[in-house]
């Protein structure tokens, strides 16, 4: 690689990138921030590839990350022969901002900008491993870089400043690559403090620069250096500052100028006249400038912006300006937007909102002066109606807070064919719309406080808003194009017609007044035939409700009184009906619903169903249901619980037409008797029962026709009779049976006692609340030998742990899950060796006195709220979470009792009078494996 020194002019760039440099977070030695206690983020690391070769053939690597670059304060380099020293450039090195970017605003010039503040050292580097490296004599090595100076040049023209400035201290070809013009085109100092000498030599260097960005209290100084030195700019963009008219006045020597944005700026010396003459002009924008006068002479301007700016006279010569902005000019009198506009025949778009002196002379003279005007902001003009203004070319109005404009003033629009896009807020005395603009396709109807009727016709209205009209009754619209219609909180709405044929969203929520009739135009034939989703909620006069629609797929009814609602449309997917307490009949045939949930309404008598993809139904709650018909032939699963008055009847109906149910859910269904049970012969695939709180007898129907139950539930089953559950203990009834739930239940000891050691398929079982249950007692500890906590086995023969796994597993007991909470009769439970059993639950049995359990996959035991607890012995080596809260078991006991435990995590001894904080310890002495002990004093 080439390594010359660069000298002349080439000062000014390498003083100009040593600034920039050191303005950007870049690399530094890292073991020099470790030493300030900093953290490295990024460092230039370079690698030998190899110790052992020949240093001739030593290629070094270099890695730069430049994502988040930790800065630091370091002397710039002495090396005169390449750059002049930083102090040179004063307070250039103090330039804020951020990476380099175009900063649009409005009609912005793209400007970059140069970083931000980040001094850094750049004369070390890391090499071969880590070690500190001056950079000069990185330099002076053989350093191989296999980049060309046409591939360097394609790779920084994706750099912006910032990062060409980072790699220019990576060596001296990269340096030069940087320094590119075609690089430094557009230079950004806005917000940055530079001096005039630094800006000056900057201009030298890059006299082909195109785009400047100044500003602050040197803005005029730079200004008129940048268009003295730089013969080919084109954008320019000043703020900030005072500009002299010395500068108005050389701008025509800028003869490449394009652009001209001045903003937030004084202008003048107090001259009361600005004159802007040059010939190549296209683009100007004063923006919040202060000036009295301002005259324009552009031949070729194209837009010009005024806004918010204070000017009290604007004189126009652009034959060719197009666009207008005037918008905020407060002191603009009338006759000078008067004279400004028409002299300006070729003129398109013109905004004058907040132009409060604008008048409908003005407007009238200027649409016959600017025939071909397709923009126009007047909003805020208080004195504008349009009744006489004729603009036939218009394409967008924008009429907001417009106190002038009422229903007269549509008269005039209407002459406007081509309208685009018309909106009108807060027009506080309109009171009607009625249009006919066949090229219409937005409108945007919002806070008009005394309108009340929307006529439209518009074939191509596309977007549609109405919103806060609370006067609105009437709404009449004709399009081919709209596709969505949203109108909320129009509490007025009793009329609405619609010929949308492309209409497939409407949100008419919170319409308080629209009625049962005007539903009608949703359904087929009522001019929206391809309605897709429709929003009522809360439209708090709708009572019945009938859709026939073969395109709607979602509705949603959420919070309306109604009582009756009929729904036929085949392709539905979606009912919301949540707040519908009060409906009492439902017809949904057909619909094409998948799941449906209607425990929302407590008062729904009668159901009628006919969805041939339902698979849920969900009817949890509705007490009053007395007459069901359903036909879904692929439901699964069926909630009917709390159907008191569900009959036989119409459960028969049911499973005949449904035989693909595997969960029935018929909890408190007071009214199904043995016919219903019987239909069951209609369900093969039956696998979940819930029968609780029923007044069911006889479960012979279910025993023979449900072989593949594998949940059945009989909470509360209390006219069950003690042989009821023979079959399953004595015939092998139900082979597939799993889960078993008979909790307050009346059954007697001996039944539950043949149940538990007959049916060893079990493995869920709950007894909860069982007055019969008793001791469980399943044998003798020492029948199977010692388990110790390590699950080690210790019988008088020596047998091994492995023996006594070999003896659990040929056990038939798949018993897994045991709740036995709140029996007051149980007082001993002994369970020796049961294999599978994972979680017992014993709680609020509050005669319980002596546990002594032996399990080796035992995970979970809850003795919370046994207050007569006094033994306890465990041999269960993978118990991790134990329960005791307000028992009375002494210290000692609850010592040796999980010093078996060798995996016990969590032991909750809350309220346990006998066990004091101190004692702590000694438990975790006794079980090393305890991680949370909950005690009172924790709790």
């Amino acid at each position: 690689m080439d390594d010359k020194v660069v000298s002349g002019n080439d000062d000014a760039l390498m003083s100009f990138q040593n600034d920039m440099v050191r303005a950007c977070p870049l690399v530094s030695c890292s073991n020099r921030r470790r030493s300030h206690g900093e953290s490295s983020s990024a460092s230039a690391v370079v690698h030998a590839a190899n110790d052992n070769r020949h240093s001739h053939n030593k290629r070094v690597k270099i890695y730069y990350d430049f994502e988040s670059l930790h800065s630091e304060t370091e002397a710039a380099s002495s090396n005169t022969g390449t750059s002049r020293a930083p102090a040179d450039y004063g307070d250039y090195d103090h330039f804020r901002g951020s990476p380099l970017q175009p900063t649009n605003d409005g009609d912005d010039f793209g400007m970059v900008s140069t970083g931000e503040e980040n001094n850094f050292d750049s004369s070390r580097v890391k090499v071969n491993g880590g070690d500190d490296c001056d950079m000069s004599e990185v330099e002076d090595a053989k350093v191989t870089i296999d980049l060309s100076d046409d591939l360097l040049h394609k790779v920084f023209s994706f750099l912006d400043h910032t990062n060409l400035c980072k790699a220019a201290s990576v060596c001296r070809q990269w340096r030069s690559a940087s320094a590119h013009e075609d690089f430094w085109k557009r230079l950004n100092f806005e917000n940055r403090k530079i001096s005039a000498e630094q800006f000056e030599d900057i201009c030298r260097r890059y006299p082909n620069a195109m785009a400047v960005s100044i500003s602050g209290p040197e803005t005029f100084v730079l200004a008129m250096k940048a268009i003295s030195l730089l013969r080919n700019l084109e954008v320019l963009k000043l703020g900030r500052g005072h500009i002299d008219d010395s500068f108005f006045h050389a701008l025509a020597d800028c003869s490449m100028l394009k652009k001209l944005r001045i903003s937030y700026a004084t202008l003048g010396g107090g001259v009361l006249d600005i004159p802007i003459d040059h010939d190549r002009l296209c683009h100007l924008k004063l923006k919040k400038c202060r000036v009295m006068r301002i005259t324009v002479r552009c031949p070729l301007l194209e837009t010009m912006s005024l806004k918010r700016s204070n000017m009290v006279q604007v004189v126009l010569n652009c034959p060719l300006l197009q666009k207008l902005d005037i918008g905020s000019c407060h002191k603009l009198p009338d006759s000078a937007i008067r004279l400004a506009a028409t002299s300006c025949p070729q003129l398109v778009s013109l905004n004058m909102s907040n132009c409060s002196c604008a008048t409908d002379e003005t407007l009238l003279e200027i649409s016959q002066t600017c025939a071909g005007l397709n923009f126009l902001d007047a909003s805020y003009c208080q004195n504008i109606t349009l009744e006489s203004v004729r603009l036939p070319m218009l394409t967008v109005l924008k009429l907001h807070s417009c106190e002038g404009i009422t229903s007269a003033s549509m008269a005039a629009i209407s002459h406007s064919s081509l309208l685009e896009v018309l909106e009108l807020y807060n027009c506080n005395l309109l009171t009607s719309v009625s249009l006919n603009l066949p090229h219409l396709q937005t409108i945007r109807l919002v806070h008009c406080r005394k309108f009340t009727d929307l006529n439209l016709r518009a074939i191509m209205l596309s977007s549609m808003l109405v919103s806060n009209c609370p006067a609105l009754q009437s709404i009449n619209i004709t399009s081919n194009s709209l596709q969505k219609l949203t109108m909320p909180k129009q509490g007025s709405l009793n009329t609405l017609a619609l010929q949308c044929n492309s209409l497939q969203e409407v949100d008419l929520s919170e319409c308080e007044s629209l009625t049962n009739s005007q539903c009608d135009v949703f359904s087929d034939g009522g001019g929206c035939p391809m309605l897709k989703l429709l929003v009522l909620d809360s439209c708090e006069s709708l009572t019945s409700v009938r859709f026939i629609s073969t395109s709607l797929v979602s509705v949603s009814l959420g919070g309306c009184p109604i009582t009756n609602l009929d729904l036929k449309c085949p392709n539905l997917e979606k009912v919301i009906l949540d707040g519908c307490d009060h409906l009492e009949r439902a017809s949904f045939c057909p619909v094409g619903l998948r799941s449906l949930n209607l425990g929302i309404c407590p008062k729904l008598s009668m159901l009628s169903i006919e969805a041939p993809f339902m698979v849920s139904l969900e009817l949890k709650g509705c007490g009053l249901l007395s007459k069901a018909f359903i036909n879904c032939p692929l439901l699964t699963s069926l909630d009917a619980s709390f159907c008191s008055q569900l009959t036989d009847e119409d459960l028969s109906a049911s499973t005949a037409s449904c035989p693909l149910i595997e969960s029935l859910i018929l909890m408190s269904c007071a009214s199904i008797g043995l016919d219903g049970l019987r239909s069951l012969y209609w369900l093969p695939h039956l696998n979940v029962l819930d029968l609780s709180y029923t007044f069911v007898v006889n479960l012979e129907p279910v025993f023979e026709s449900c072989s593949r139950l594998k949940v059945l539930k009989l909470q509360a089953c209390k006219y069950l009779t003690d042989t009821s559950l023979e079959p399953l203990y004595k015939e092998g009834a139900l082979p597939a049976l799993q889960e078993l739930d008979l909790s307050y239940g009346t059954l007697c000891r001996s039944a539950i006692e043949e149940l538990l050691a007959s049916c060893t398929n079990l493995t869920h079982v709950s007894l909860n609340g069982c007055v019969n249950m008793h001791d469980l007692n399943w044998g003798c500890r020492h029948s199977c030998g010692q388990i110790d906590e390590l699950g080690a086995v210790n019988t008088p023969f020596g047998a091994s742990h492995e023996k006594i796994r070999e003896a659990s597993e040929q056990s038939t007991r798949l018993l897994q899950n045991l709740n036995c909470v709140g029996c007051p009769n149980i007082r001993k439970v002994a369970i020796p060796h049961c294999f599978h059993l994972l979680s017992l639950n014993l709680s609020l049995s509050a005669n319980l006195k002596e546990v002594d359990v032996t399990c080796l996959n035992l995970c979970l035991l809850n003795l919370s709220n046994c207050p007569s607890l006094e033994i306890l012995k465990l041999v269960c080596p993978r118990l991790t979470t134990l329960f005791l809260q307000c028992c009375n078991i002494d210290e000692e006991v609850l010592e040796a009792a999980i010093s078996k435990c060798s995996k016990l995590e969590t032991l909750d001894v809350r309220f346990c009078p006998k066990i004091c904080s101190m004692s702590m310890g000694r438990l975790r002495a006794a079980c090393p494996s305890l991680k949370r002990i909950y005690s009172t004093l924790s709790s």
